[in-house]
């Protein structure tokens, strides 16, 4: 390749890439995606929209730590909540959060 051709390449590659703030913004939203306990409570919340008590249940953790979680997975915009009274509701924030946690399933299973 010549050196014309490589700098014709890199310049049209960078010119294509998202930039460095985007990218550091992606990069910090697929490390939520990296503990396994927000993987099982975002798992939960494919099938429907769930108290802090059924999740824990369902995950079998401490309401407290799953409370912590949920709160990370809001700061991330993953899942949203629904007060009823005293009594919380949470589910996901849109359909692109399952589409993400599938695509990485059928990537590992392949």
């Amino acid at each position: 390749m010549s050196h014309d051709n490589h700098k014709e390449l890199v310049t049209s590659v960078k010119a294509n890439m998202p930039d460095a703030d985007t990218l550091f913004e992606l990069a910090d939203f697929f490390k939520v995606f990296g503990d396994s306990t927000r993987i099982r409570i975002m798992c939960a919340l494919f099938e429907r929209e769930l108290s802090v008590c059924c999740i824990a249940d369902i995950v079998g953790m401490e309401q407290s730590t799953v409370s912590h979680q949920l709160r990370v997975l809001r700061q991330e915009n993953l899942v949203k909540v629904r007060r009823e009274g005293k009594q919380s509701y949470y589910s996901l924030e849109d359909e692109h959060i399952k589409l993400i946690f599938e695509m990485g399933l059928e990537h590992i299973l392949e």
